[in-house]
Order: structure tokens, then sequence, then C-alpha cells
């Protein structure tokens, strides 16, 4: 598909913004959305004049998310591209969880915002017949991970929502990418304590997303030592997976 309009979410840093950059490269005009001005300025400034429009924008207001992707979508005549890449994390033990700390941010930005951006201007791509919905979730949604409640089902509820337009979609000319990182070097996980086994460059996990854009890949786990893990531990009975991540924790 020959991407003349992209809308990316979470641009002002990590994989967003490392994805901006490919595909404004490319020829692509994105709408790059995220909350802090000065970092979508600066990265537009990094790109070809012309092919990155900076939208600050906070997916938690899903009103406004959908709001704006439908006016942006009418403005350039149809998005080719939705990227769901804003997601917010954070580690905390069960015994110390929050609703209005821990819970209700990491929902509201990973999974109903998330949802917003994927679903805003989805009735006119299946008007026009084509287009493209991308969400990054993580290898963390495959199953419960210590400490990372609210973040590892955020991940597994976009994963089920991505797979079910997927299957819904499969008659239309719309196609539906699930990313599924594990660890990335971004803001995210600068700072974290906990291990990171197989911790990927930034350039490397853009350039496998890229791909998998570009081969409408329909899922793609990365890095394959991690998601060859994360697949075995799904299919480990509950007694089993409960004692040994449990040890690993």
């Amino acid at each position: 598909m020959d991407y003349q309009n992209a809308f990316v979410s979470g641009a002002s840093s990590g994989l967003g913004a490392g994805l901006v950059r490919r595909l404004a490269a490319r020829g692509t005009h994105v709408y790059a959305a995220a909350r802090r001005k000065d970092r979508l300025e600066a990265l537009a400034a990094e790109c070809e004049p012309g092919t990155v429009t900076p939208v600050v924008l906070d997916v938690a207001d899903t009103a406004k998310v959908v709001k704006t992707l439908r006016k942006i979508d009418a403005d350039c005549e149809g998005l080719d591209l939705v990227v769901a890449n804003a997601g917010i994390g954070g580690q905390k033990r069960a015994t110390r969880l929050t609703w209005e700390h821990e819970i209700e941010p990491v929902l509201m930005t990973n999974v109903l915002g998330a949802f917003a951006t994927l679903t805003a201007v989805l009735p006119k791509m299946v008007e026009r017949d084509r287009g493209h919905l991308v969400g990054v979730g993580s290898l963390a949604g495959y199953r419960g991970l210590p400490g990372t409640a609210a973040y590892s089902a955020s991940k597994a509820a976009l994963s089920t929502y991505l797979e079910t337009l997927r299957i819904d979609l499969r008659r239309t000319g719309i196609r539906v990418t699930a990313i599924e990182p594990g660890f990335v070097k971004t803001e995210l996980t600068e700072g974290s304590k906990s291990p990171m086994p197989f911790l990927m460059d930034l350039d490397a996990a853009v350039d496998r997303i890229v791909r998998a854009i570009d081969c409408e890949t329909p899922v793609r786990a990365f890095p394959w030592q991690l998601a060859t893990a994360v697949r075995f531990a799904r299919i480990l009975p509950r007694s089993i997976y409960d004692h040994v991540i449990a040890r690993v924790a």
C-alpha cells in the first residue's frame, strides 16, 4: 500500500518518533500526535519540510481523539495508515495498587485511547475500502506478569481488539497489524530496575515495525527469543506458570 497520509500517536519519543521519521523520509505526510508540543515541533523540524504535522493530543481524552482524527481524515481526503502507539507503563505489586494512580490512567491511555484511535475513522476506511490499522501492544500482554497488572491487562485487551478487527475486516481492503515488542530502549524502560532480557535498540525495533507494516503482517512479535519464551509460557498450566514466574520474579 502506498501511504500518502498517516496518523501516529505517542509520537513525541520512542517507537512513535522513530516511526514518524521513517514514514516521513519515504514521502508520507505524517500527523504526529502526542501531549508534548515542544517535542513534536522538534521532530517536525528534523524531517523534510511539510512532511510532519504536529498534533497536540492526549489520547486519554477519547472524545477529542475521535473529533481530531475525523477532522484530519476529512482535511487530507483520507488517512491511509493509523498507528495507535501511545501508551504508559508502570510497575507496582497488587498490594500497593490504587485505582486513581496505577489503574485508571493506564486503561484510559492504553485501552480506551488506543481503541478510539483505531476506530475513529474506521467507518470512512470501510467506505473507501482501503486503509491500514496498526496497534502497538506488548509481549507483556500474553500472560500476567508480577507488578504489571494494569499494563499487561491493557496490552492483552488491545491484542484481542486487533484480532477481532482483523477477522471482521478480512473481506475488505483494510489491513490490521498487531505489533508486540519486548523490551526496547525508550523512555518507558529508562531507569527500570527490573530484568529486561533481550533489550533491543530503538532503531532495530522500528525496522521490524516498518517491515511488518510494509508486508501487512497480521501479528509481529519480537525479539524472537523472548516471543518464543512467552508463547511457550502461554501454554503452561496455571499451577506451573504461577510457581515458575513467582520464582523468577
